[in-house]
């Protein structure tokens, strides 16, 4: 089985020596001699999918040669469910499953309310660690008395998902206009330790316009120029990860279904909350059972729908903290094709306007890249 992206941060650690890392994803063979590591810069790009890279090859040259055994060494991970940007950095950060740190989706009824938060707005309301109370990586190797930095946008400071994903790291702030790439480079070369770097133009290009489209391959095309500039300003002494927290798929118009137009969906429901490509559906009183009833029925084909009880039995959000349960919806919808569940009355109407998406646990979701490079490998 592939590793997975709580296996990054952990693996980084070992390379720097933390006591009680474990380097599953087997980096030290990745290194050359890892007693010459001192530094190590994991770089998130959000939306890199292992089954979009030869796609993105064409306008991106360093990820082609990575493609082709020229640069780096390639191997595959898998995020963990739903495969959505805040349960996947969370995950990362953690090295937890979905189930252990409670950030099970991009937006979550808040238990015992009928408020949903969602996980990219979130400032200070739930308490952060009330809501995600594991330790991340960033804090123990901090704690093992080795440096631990994050160099993120300014407008990152201050919010949940940020305390959620990095706590315990030092933040380095950086603007707007910043020369992105020399700042992180700058802040690898200034100490020994972990660095962490992320880069959100992919993403965002795939679910405004497409994957595929132009402003996609733009998009691409600068993903590579910025991991170019990194690895020929790579220290020997340094190792990079690239990694991605999801990958994701183009929904068509007519594989779209609207809870708020289509009246056998929305009977029994309370709230909504997910994402469009896994739903939770917290209904009314006695309502769960009818409500599952119905949606099985309408979406035969192209979504499985669970029970609570069933979807953690499957165990797609790993052990599940018995405080967390409730966060999950009393029925959960999982699209198995290129389908998405809408929910124009509940959600922002831009969310409609999406073509790219991602969230459930097709392959082209789930699979993400690792590729390390040193300075000795090529890259």
């Amino acid at each position: 089985m592939p590793g997975s992206i709580c296996d990054v941060l952990p693996a980084a650690a070992a390379l720097l020596g933390v006591p009680g890392a474990v380097d599953r994803l087997q980096l030290a063979e990745c290194v050359g001699d890892p007693e010459q590591v001192d530094r190590v810069l994991v770089v998130l790009v959000d939306g890199l999918g292992w089954h979009l890279l030869p796609e993105l090859a064409g306008d991106a040259p360093l990820l082609a040669s990575v493609l082709t055994g020229g640069a780096g060494r390639l191997s595959q991970l898998t995020c963990t469910f739903p495969s959505t940007t805040p349960t996947s950095l969370v995950s990362l950060g953690t090295g937890a499953q979905p189930g252990e740190h409670g950030i099970l989706g991009f937006t979550l009824n808040i238990p015992g309310t009928d408020r949903v938060l969602t996980h990219i707005r979130w400032r200070d309301d739930p308490p952060y660690i009330q809501w995600q109370p594991l330790p991340t990586w960033f804090g123990r190797v901090q704690r093992a008395g080795v440096s631990a930095r994050a160099v993120l946008p300014a407008s990152f400071m201050g919010s949940g998902l940020t305390d959620a994903a990095y706590r315990g790291a030092q933040f380095v702030p950086t603007q707007h206009n910043e020369d992105y790439a020399q700042r992180v480079v700058d802040e690898l070369r200034a100490a020994p330790g972990l660095v962490y770097a992320y880069s959100a133009d992919l993403d965002t290009a795939a679910h405004v316009f497409g994957i595929g489209s132009p402003q996609w391959q733009e998009a691409a095309a600068g993903v590579d120029a910025l991991l170019t500039r990194i690895v020929e300003a790579l220290p020997v002494n340094a190792a990079l990860l690239v990694t991605a927290d999801h990958g994701g798929l183009n929904v068509p118009a007519d594989a779209r279904v609207d809870i708020d137009v289509d009246p056998r969906l929305g009977e029994g429901i309370r709230v909504v909350a997910g994402e469009p490509r896994v739903r939770y559906l917290h209904t009314e009183a006695g309502a769960a059972a009818d409500v599952q009833a119905a949606w099985s029925e309408v979406v035969d084909g192209w979504a499985q729908v669970y029970s609570r009880e069933q979807a953690v039995a499957t165990g797609m959000f790993g052990p599940v903290n018995p405080t967390h349960l409730a966060r999950i919806g009393d029925v959960v919808v999982v699209c198995t094709g290129d389908a998405a569940v809408l929910a124009t009355e509940h959600e922002p109407p831009e969310s409609a306007r999406l073509i790219g998406f991602h969230g459930a646990a097709t392959p082209a979701e789930m699979a993400i890249p690792l590729i390390v490079f040193k300075s000795c490998l090529g890259g």
